[in-house]
């Protein structure tokens, strides 16, 4: 099919896809709507990745006899891959164009995604892992700066609310797809599944894309900066590593030199950056896109936001599984209600923002704040939580919260954005959800365990006591969102 480069977005609204409406043709805004959708998979894709290798772990340690030093490479060297390189990532898309980025990101996590299914070994599956990580990096950041590229302002909110939509439902079903994919165990391929399901999924989106969305032209002439992205990498490694490893390894002496390590290379970086920038050059991470009216205090939310969503859906697996004594695929069912609550507040997001601006945000964190302290009172009351409709209800009403604050979250962080800025910000934005992310869970886990481990308790009531003072630290995590939230207002009617 012959490509076509685009100019800036058209302006006009649209309607649901599929369904022409407002001044843009129907034809031309359906497209771009299913487009929109088959880009999604960008994001729904690495996210469920992540959090169906988590279920599958034990399977994968008994199918390839892998050592507990090897299953956390699984999982860590992914992560660690995927956050360190996402900005670079970002930055590739405004040099190869938005499009072109994606295909490779998009063709490179299918194409690792079947090597981690074939792999004869734990080995070959850490290295895998580590490949898929790379492609997730370049292929994450391309979905938001598609959605900036291709919408014109007052399309956006809608595009977000899919975007936020892929981020949380992936989150939410992780596990429950995980669960079902290994119990199934077609064929006898057990966990092997957990990778296969992404490579029909890959290539569907592949099609999909270069049908659906025409090519954009790369918005940088510039040099890539080399330098910047080593250094870029060498910190995030240094800082993610730790944090993702350091609690499960019993927080080893190697861990504080990589963390004061960390902090000297990103202050390198941060110096580099204004050094280029005050050269004329092209630096990774331009300074002015942080003097951007309200990316500041946006990044901040989303950092402390998610430094909070991941963290619930650890501290409740623990809960479910440990606490409760569920398996995987049950402990999946258990969160659908969560699920639905997101959903249907995700699809409500916008047209609430469109009537009452930034208030549903704000609603969304005491919505959460509620649900919190909710599942605290259930947990104090009954250790194993054993009434389901009580559950079910709290974690609806997490759900609903959560799916109020991340849908327009996103997009009030790039809303002031200039187009010269997008991938950067897109792929700084997917860093700090990354970071964000890493630090939440070391550090609820650290909070966890430490209540977890009191003496003279019984399993069940120990895991309540954990459960109860990890909500309790995600309660400040909403707190900070909610400072972040006001901070961010403020910017923007400065």
């Amino acid at each position: 099919m012959t490509s076509t480069t685009i100019p800036a977005p058209r302006t006009g609204t649209s309607g649901a896809p599929g369904a022409p409406g407002g001044p843009v043709a129907g034809g031309a805004a359906a497209r771009r709507w299913w487009g929109l959708i088959a880009a999604l998979t960008g994001v729904f894709m690495p996210i469920l990745d992540f959090f169906i290798v988590n279920v599958a772990i034990p399977s994968i340690q008994s199918g390839l006899g892998a050592s507990s030093g090897q299953t956390e490479l699984v999982v860590a060297g992914y992560a660690v891959a995927y956050a360190a390189l996402v900005v670079t990532g970002g930055r590739l898309g405004d040099r190869l164009g938005r499009r072109r980025a994606f295909e490779l990101g998009m063709a490179g996590f299918t194409v690792a995604s079947l090597l981690c299914a074939l792999a004869p070994d734990a080995s070959a599956l850490v290295v895998a892992r580590g490949v898929q990580g790379i492609a997730a990096a370049l292929l994450f950041p391309q979905v938001l700066a598609l959605v900036q590229a291709l919408f014109a302002p007052q399309e956006r909110a809608r595009a977000m609310t899919y975007y936020g939509l892929a981020i949380g439902l992936a989150a939410a079903l992780g596990a429950l797809v995980g669960g079902a994919l290994i119990s199934a165990d077609l064929f006898g391929l057990s966990w092997r599944w957990c990778f296969l399901i992404n490579v029909p999924v890959g290539l569907l989106a592949l099609a999909a894309v270069r049908s659906l969305i025409p090519s954009l032209a790369p918005s940088a002439a510039t040099r890539l900066d080399v330098t910047g992205g080593v250094l870029l990498f060498a910190g995030l490694v240094l800082l993610i590593g730790p944090l993702t490893e350091g609690r499960a390894l019993g927080w080893p002496t190697w861990c504080y030199p990589c963390l004061a390590g960390a902090a000297a290379i990103l202050a390198s970086f941060a110096r580099h950056q204004l050094r280029l920038h005050r050269a004329g050059r092209a630096p990774l991470l331009p300074p002015p896109l942080f003097a951007q009216r309200g990316f500041l205090p946006g990044l901040l939310s989303v950092f402390a936001f998610y430094a909070g969503l991941s963290s619930f859906f650890f501290i409740l697996a623990l809960q479910l599984q440990q606490g409760q004594g569920l398996s995987p695929v049950h402990s999946g069912l258990e969160v659908t209600s969560l699920a639905l609550g997101f959903f249907i507040s995700s699809l409500l997001g916008r047209r609430l923002a469109e009537r009452y601006g930034d208030r549903p945000l704000t609603v969304g964190t005491f919505v959460l704040l509620a649900a919190y302290a909710g599942a605290f009172l259930a947990t104090a009351a009954d250790p194993r939580l054993t009434d389901r409709t009580l559950l079910a209800l709290v974690l609806a009403l997490a759900g609903f919260g959560q799916g109020l604050v991340l849908t327009p979250l996103l997009g009030r962080a790039l809303a002031a954005i200039e187009p010269a800025y997008t991938g950067a910000a897109s792929g700084t934005l997917a860093a700090v959800q990354q970071v964000g992310g890493a630090l939440g869970v070391a550090l609820v886990g650290i909070v966890f365990f430490h209540f977890a481990g009191a003496t003279g308790l019984s399993p069940a009531a120990a895991d309540s006591r954990g459960f109860q003072a990890g909500l309790v630290y995600l309660a400040l995590t909403v707190l900070a969102t909610l400072a972040g939230l006001r901070a961010l207002a403020r910017s923007r009617t400065a």
